[in-house]
């Protein structure tokens, strides 16, 4: 049985037909921003922090307000420069927003709950992405905050939509405005683009804003400061807020240690130009990290086989329990960081991250970003909290596997695959996507499209290979371990 529970709610969140609209949530990067970096000074010796695999302590949080982070969340961005609202209407027309979270208010009730108008310093009213456009989703016909959106479309050249939008800006002001904001695009979009629908490049964008940006004052630069990295993002899977609470450490390497709302305040990246600017953004992003960590999954929609599920608790107990924690009544969460010889996953992310960057650490180290936050790659990925896994199809840090039967029986991952549907159907039974394997990679595609929606891990990067730890299981065991993940 296959169920459509997933529905995009609005053309420009799913990025057709309009283009210009999606440019938005291409170079905008959202709160969770997906730094799998490190850095180090190009004039002297990497001294940049490397941590070893094991288990990663908790480290302190500062408090804030679920409530007020709530309202900021749905309703806030963290960027200081848009598209000017005027235009951004004009070039919409009348649209119907679609579905959204509850407590959208003034302009943003008009627009899609991907983006938030606000008033720029110069007066000018101006649209921008917000942190759901990519941290919620539509699931069983409702908007899910803090669910990652695995279908948004950066395979497309934002520059070229964010340009369109300026022939719809006539005042001189409101040019500035637009300007400005299309400068940082043109500056970063190499480094945005995917060649493959649904995975992110968010790790990649940010490191190419930061290598634009004077660590110490914030200040932009028309020219790289640092050396960009490369422009082909390594792909990755948008995690779920809603275990933000129970992590010790953030990003798939647990690199970002210390202060989480000093990691989040990185997705402010593209438009903040000055410290006042940075230290107001972070005084409401610590009510909305305290929402976050206040959040609880959705529950599973559909009918559950209990007595499957209680040897699906027992298999879990004995054989995955040390890694991804316990559930119930007494939860608990290892935080372990595994070793890539141990799991044995893509390691393209973690390898780049270690080896390659260490000038981004540099950078953060030195800047206000950094004061209570630091960067410390390792070498593996941390086994994650697994509470409403079964909502967070694709799975592994890259999204290479469509589902959680897949990814228990290695033998069975599709190597070119693609969405059984636009968009694509929940598959209950395999838990995750419907797809349907293809007979072949991205070269032999017959149309730019096609390969554009062919996930190849064949390709660097996007291998699925790794975790097979349940191989060791019968076909009956992995079919109760699916029963029993439903219901965490």
């Amino acid at each position: 049985m296959i169920v459509s529970v997933l529905k995009i709610g609005s053309e420009w969140m799913n990025g057709r037909p309009y283009r210009a609209g999606r440019a938005l949530g291409v170079v905008m990067v959202a709160v969770s921003a997906l730094l799998i970096t490190a850095c180090g000074r190009e004039d002297a010796p990497s001294t940049a922090a490397k941590a070893e695999p094991g288990k990663v302590s908790a480290e302190p949080q500062r408090p804030g307000d679920p409530r007020a982070g709530y309202e900021a969340l749905v309703n806030r961005t963290v960027l200081t420069c848009g598209v000017p609202y005027s235009a951004y209407r004009k070039s919409l027309g009348d649209p119907d927003p679609g579905p959204a979270p509850p407590g959208r208010r003034g302009r943003n009730a008009e627009l899609p709950y991907g983006v938030s108008a606000f008033e720029a310093g110069s007066g000018v009213a101006l649209v921008a992405s917000n942190c759901l456009s990519c941290h919620a989703a539509p699931l069983n016909g409702e908007i899910v905050v803090g669910l990652g959106n695995e279908l948004l479309d950066f395979t497309r050249d934002p520059l070229v939509a964010a340009e369109g939008a300026g022939a719809y800006v006539r005042d001189a002001t409101e040019r500035a405005e637009w300007r400005k904001w299309a400068d940082r695009i043109a500056a970063v979009a190499p480094y945005a683009m995917t060649d493959t629908l649904g995975v992110n490049p968010a790790s990649n964008l940010t490191l190419a804003l930061l290598a634009h940006r004077d660590p110490e004052t914030l200040g932009w630069s028309e020219s790289p400061l640092l050396e960009p990295p490369p422009e082909s993002p390594l792909p990755v899977s948008v995690p779920p807020l809603w275990n933000l609470g129970k992590k010790h450490a953030l990003f798939y390497n647990a690199s970002g240690r210390g202060d989480h709302v000093g990691h989040m305040l990185l997705a402010s990246t593209l438009c903040t130009d000055s410290l006042e600017e940075a230290e107001t953004i972070e005084a409401w992003l610590l009510d909305v990290r305290a929402f976050l960590s206040s959040l609880e999954p959705p529950e599973y929609p559909f009918d559950i086989d209990e007595a499957l599920v209680e040897e699906g608790e027992r298999l879990f107990a004995e054989r995955c329990k040390r890694c991804h924690g316990a559930y119930g009544e007494r939860p608990s969460y290892p935080n372990q960081l595994v070793a890539l010889d141990k799991i044995q996953t893509d390691p393209a992310l973690a390898e780049a991250a270690y080896r390659d960057q260490d000038r981004f650490i540099d950078w953060l180290d030195r800047s206000f970003l950094g004061t209570r936050s630091r960067v410390t790659p390792a070498l593996g990925y941390i086994a994650p909290p697994l509470d409403g896994v079964w909502a967070t199809a694709p799975y592994l840090h890259n999204g290479s596997v469509p589902t959680i039967a897949a990814l228990l029986d290695s033998g069975s991952r599709p190597t070119y695959w693609r969405f059984g549907s636009d968009p694509p159907d929940f598959d209950p039974v395999g838990l995750g996507w419907d797809y349907r394997e293809v007979p072949y990679g991205k070269d032999g595609a017959m149309s730019w499209d096609e390969r554009e929606r062919i996930y190849d891990t064949s390709r660097p990067g996007y291998g699925n290979q790794g975790h097979g730890f349940g191989d060791k299981f019968t076909a009956g065991e992995r079919a109760a371990l699916v029963e029993y993940l439903k219901t965490l």
